[in-house]
């Protein structure tokens, strides 16, 4: 398992400063950006005698962001900002929201090898 919450949260914050890994409690005017570690995995190990090492990590993020007008600005600046974590964006979409706020999800993805802190794409 490789923890980069710190380097998305960082990303993230360079959008808003209304960024939170918990459901927001406050609706700024401008965009309120929540963000899930959706998975953290094994993605290839190796054997060392009866040992058996975690060489590369699968994660996966959820980036959800609403806003009273518009989501696509704040979007854009997301995927701009999630550029410097290596991850890959894999699914954009709007979400209908019973709030009236528009709600945008994303989802973005990587590889990480667990030595080098190096970022693949599948």
């Amino acid at each position: 398992m490789k923890n980069i919450k710190d380097q998305v949260y960082k990303a993230l914050c360079s959008v808003t400063d209304n960024v939170s890994d918990a459901y927001p409690h406050s609706w700024a005017e401008d965009a309120t950006i929540q963000y899930t570690e959706e998975q953290n995995s094994v993605y290839e190990h190796s054997s060392h005698g009866e040992l058996i090492g975690e060489d590369k990590s699968l994660v996966r993020y959820r980036i959800d962001i609403w806003h009273r007008d518009s989501t696509s600005a704040a979007a854009m600046a997301v995927d701009e900002a999630m550029k410097e974590t290596g991850l890959k964006r894999i699914e954009c979409q709007d979400v209908p929201d019973p709030s009236g706020m528009k709600h945008k999800q994303m989802r973005y993805e990587g590889i990480i090898d667990m030595d080098s802190d190096e970022v693949y794409w599948r």
